[in-house]
């Protein structure tokens, strides 16, 4: 794995047990430290037990300001019973004279965000972990609780409905940057591009081999096999399958002129789990532009370009 630029994405690793001392020191220093949320009160304030101290997040110091409306109250729910980073503002004590600290978890994304705005650029290849998933897209950490979005288009070339198909909550994945919109401080990553081009997955199969695949089409003239998340084959249509059923296929012929893959169902298997590791090609670097289409190719290229947006 790469390494992330120096930006942890929040409960990629456990919190250490934290003393007065440790904290009264973080204070001084501005040290980011990470803890788990235990609860979120009615005001959307939260709240960690630091070894023996009590700490609160206030609201205000939850997330950042370019986070907004709905998506800010779903951004403070979302953190109970996870990992997040935090400085240390002030120790107090309470009316029974036991230590309280107050913290900022705002202060540590503008700082992250800052540090992205002068290193990070498109076409950059980050670490992030999966903190929540719509039909839409994956919301990812990549680092320090910035959340950037992964729309599900971009996830695989192999289509899929949603991606949980793909990614499970928690998991550490690959992104690239695709945009960065530093004005308004948004982050849209892409995926496929990491998993390997057409001509690098078909590589791996040949013609007479028999292989479990997905369904991920059903059309009248015939259904669409994953073989791999960034590739796909056609079989005869079939009214016993469903999008997400588990098929044995023969691959009858492999097509590097037409991107295409004829196959031929054997049976119908259970559903497959999504892995926990990812079959990447690229794990690191700058992406300046990314050739999905054989050079060969009769088709139109797929082609992403990773351009500064202005």
């Amino acid at each position: 794995m790469p390494e992330n630029r120096g930006y942890l994405p929040e409960g990629l690793s456990a919190p250490p047990l934290y003393t007065l001392e440790m904290l009264r020191r973080a204070v001084s220093d501005g040290a980011v430290l990470e803890g788990t949320v235990q609860r979120c009160d009615g005001d959307l304030n939260l709240y960690l037990q630091l070894g023996s101290t009590s700490a609160k997040i206030p609201r205000e110091e939850v997330t950042a300001p370019w986070i907004s409306g709905a998506d800010r109250e779903i951004a403070v729910l979302s953190r109970v019973g996870k990992q997040v980073c935090f400085t240390v503002e002030s120790i107090s004590a309470d009316a029974k004279g036991a230590p309280t600290a107050l913290l900022s978890r705002r202060k540590v994304q503008e700082q992250a965000m800052e540090e992205m705005c002068r290193g990070l650029t498109p076409g950059a290849v980050v670490v992030g972990k999966v903190v929540r998933m719509e039909p839409f897209g994956t919301f990812v950490d990549i680092g320090r609780g910035i959340v950037a979005l992964l729309p599900t288009e971009y996830i695989s070339a192999a289509r899929i409905r949603h991606p949980n198909e793909r990614f499970r909550v928690g998991q550490k994945i690959l992104a690239v940057v695709k945009v960065f919109d530093r004005e308004n401080r948004r982050i849209t990553l892409t995926h496929k591009e990491l998993l390997g081009t057409w001509l690098e997955n078909a590589s791996r199969f040949s013609e007479g081999d028999t292989v479990r695949g997905t369904v991920r089409g059903v059309m009248d003239y015939g259904c669409f096999v994953e073989l791999a998340p960034n590739l796909s084959g056609l079989t005869d249509q079939r009214e016993d399958l469903r999008e997400g059923d588990g098929v044995s296929v023969t691959i009858r012929s492999i097509r590097p002129e037409r991107m295409k893959i004829k196959l031929q169902v054997i049976e119908v298997l259970p559903p497959a789990e999504p892995p926990e590791t990812l079959p990447y090609w690229i794990t690191d670097g700058v992406l300046d532009r990314w050739v999905y289409s054989p050079a060969n190719c009769e088709r139109p290229p797929v082609v992403t370009e990773f351009t500064e947006v202005p």
